[in-house]
């Protein structure tokens, strides 16, 4: 047996994979056990994790492959001060200091830490390094179903690269084209970001989220001033408009006079409505260079299957387009597409791509294991771990478990849902869940300010059994990883009164717009998770059993953290977490927690 360990870290999102003979065994970012959201520091509990899961040491594996190369990202950091000298300098001597007394030296940096999980390790040689954009087309391509396809990454900036066309074929990835910083859909996307009051790099899916609650309006502003974009897709900004490659800020007054206004700040501005055509706009915008990039690489290549990777590819809505343009036969995206997922990238790359080992693909599934791939807890240290913290709860058999979860879901009660595997990557998939009935018109509301403590526009995902997806959403093909937004069928939608249908912006929010309005967004769609009886057998039949309760087989399924905390990964964490929102109950393993009832303890 082979082991390789994946890292990435030093930038925002750090964590560790590992791979045995190609398989991909355990992953987790570190932002889980560390409680702090994002966190960029060297992943040393998720290394743990990884080890520990496997029962082996460091010295047990073969090498250790860091998610991009520090010395060209360097380079690009250098380049960008003398091509806007003396405009770059506050940025550039801000940064210096760190990169002179760590970063540049990563490999001591990675070996010093990795000491810190094994005081025996002492094999430097081990440590290699890969391209960031590599490691991302890695993490599409290898786990994907695919013998063969192309492969699109998009991100704010690796070393140099913010874009980049790859092919895969059996067991090899080669990058093609390049599109390099400044000129980046992802960081454009992030000046949006910070432009709306948002935090740049965690901020960008309010964006995406609050689009539908605007018009378009400023659509040919963008595309006339801030991007020149091409037929093929490929872009580039006007940096005159931009702040971050000389300054500490996204944008900067020229861009303002632009669109009117200054940027939001979030402290003493509410939201607008211009703001959401703002939000729209970029969206749109984001969507065109996509489709166009998209269709040319479809006409270039013939290839019918498609890899997505990078922050851009959890643009769930650009997805659903490319998908809804059946420009591609097939897509495939990883669902930790952000930089958590260079960490597996990169030891996929050198297993396949430089160790030559063979590639066996299903066109049945991907080999993520539906991203479950973090901690667990038996019954026993659940037991153990609810008694120290004092909880009071009722122990059940499985199948009593999930009659009782069901009731309390059809009697319109908010449930924390703590089971198996943790899930590797931004989205929880059913096994670290808030989870509530689809059919309510005041839940989406109620989850947002009374439980997630969060603006009160952004949506929810509803999980639904796989074989009946077609029935209920606009998807011809499974999506278990709610990367992908389609459209509520129209026969599930409810028909609207001449006076809600005049309604904008915000005030469209309570309007009733499909028999599950819980989680049907203001544009009647819904960023879909179909949930397979194989990959998550207990998930599965709890929706079952609430569809013979209610006749719907879906449910509200939304990430079990409140604002501003990552998702909970131990017992700990969920009991916590229950115990300061207004969840209901808590169903952690085969364990119930009534909320009323912890607050009886003397």
């Amino acid at each position: 047996m082979i082991y390789v360990l994946g890292i990435s870290a030093f930038y925002h999102d750090s964590a560790a994979v590992l791979i045995k003979d190609g398989d991909i065994v355990a992953a987790a970012q570190e932002e889980r056990f560390t409680r702090k959201k994002h966190d960029s520091s060297y992943p040393y509990n998720a290394v743990k994790f990884v080890l520990e899961n496997q029962g082996i040491s460091l010295s047990q594996v073969e090498k250790i492959v860091f998610y991009e190369k520090p010395f060209l990202k360097f380079n690009r950091l250098v380049e960008t001060y003398l091509a806007f000298v003396p405009r770059g300098y506050k940025q550039f001597t801000k940064a210096m200091p760190s990169w002179i007394k760590s970063k540049l030296f990563l490999k001591k940096l990675i070996f010093d830490s990795l000491k810190t999980n094994d005081k025996n390790f002492n094999e430097e040689k081990k440590i290699l390094f890969t391209e960031h954009h590599l490691s991302h087309a890695a993490s599409a391509f290898y786990p994907s179903s695919f013998d063969e396809a192309i492969i699109l990454t998009a991100d704010g900036v690796g070393e140099w690269a913010t874009t980049t066309i790859a092919i895969g074929k059996k067991n090899k990835v080669d990058i093609l084209k390049e599109i390099h910083f400044p000129h980046s859909l992802g960081l454009l996307y992030s000046a949006f970001t910070y432009y709306l009051g948002f935090t740049v790099n965690s901020g960008e899916y309010k964006v995406m989220g609050l689009a539908p609650y605007g018009e378009p309006k400023y659509t040919k502003e963008i595309l006339n001033n801030l991007i020149d974009v091409k037929k093929d897709g490929s872009f580039a900004l006007d940096m005159n408009f931009f702040n971050f490659a000389t300054g500490l800020t996204m944008t900067n007054k020229k861009f303002d006079s632009l669109f009117g206004q200054k940027n939001r700040d979030p402290e003493i501005e509410n939201l607008t409505q211009f703001h959401m055509d703002i939000a729209a706009s970029i969206q749109e915008v984001t969507e065109i260079i996509i489709l166009k990039i998209c269709n040319f690489l479809k006409s270039k290549y013939k290839i019918e299957n498609l890899c997505l990777a990078g922050g851009v590819a959890l643009n769930c809505v650009a997805n659903g387009k490319i998908l809804k343009n059946k420009i591609f036969k097939n897509i495939w995206i990883q669902p930790a597409a952000g930089d958590a997922g260079g960490a597996l990238g990169g030891p996929l790359y050198y297993w396949f791509n430089e160790l030559e080992n063979k590639r066996v693909t299903s066109y049945k599934k991907d080999s993520m294991f539906g991203s479950y791939l973090g901690p667990s807890y038996t019954q026993e240290n659940i037991k153990s771990e609810l008694d120290r913290l004092g909880a009071v709860y009722q122990n059940f058999e499985e199948k009593e478990i999930l009659e009782i979860t069901a009731k309390h879901l059809f009697n319109q009660k908010s449930i924390g849902w703590f089971q198996g595997k943790m899930e590797f990557g931004p989205r929880a998939l059913g096994n670290r869940s808030i989870l509530a009935d689809p059919r309510s018109e005041f839940m989406q509301k109620n989850l947002n300010l009374r439980i997630k403590f969060r603006e009160n526009f952004r949506p929810f995902a509803p999980s639904v059994t796989e074989e009946n997806l077609k029935e209920w959403f606009d998807l011809e093909t499974s999506n278990p990883y709610m990367l992908i937004v389609a459209d509520v069928n129209k026969n599930k939608r409810v028909e609207i009164s001449q006076e809600d249908q005049k309604k904008t912006g915000i005030d469209r929010l309570n309007v009733v717009k499909s028999v599950i309005p819980a989680v049907t967004h203001v544009d009647f769609t819904a960023r879909v998770q179909s949930v397979n009886k194989e990959i998550n057998p207990l998930y599965y039949r709890l929706i079952k059993e609430f569809e013979k309760k209610s006749g719907v087989p879906i449910l509200v399924n939304t990430s079990f953290n409140i604002r501003g905390e990552p998702i909970v990964n131990s017992v700990e964490d969920a009991y916590s977490c229950f115990l300061v929102t207004n969840l209901d109950y808590l169903v952690c393993g085969n364990f119930i927690l009534e909320k009323e009832k912890q607050f009886n303890i003397v």
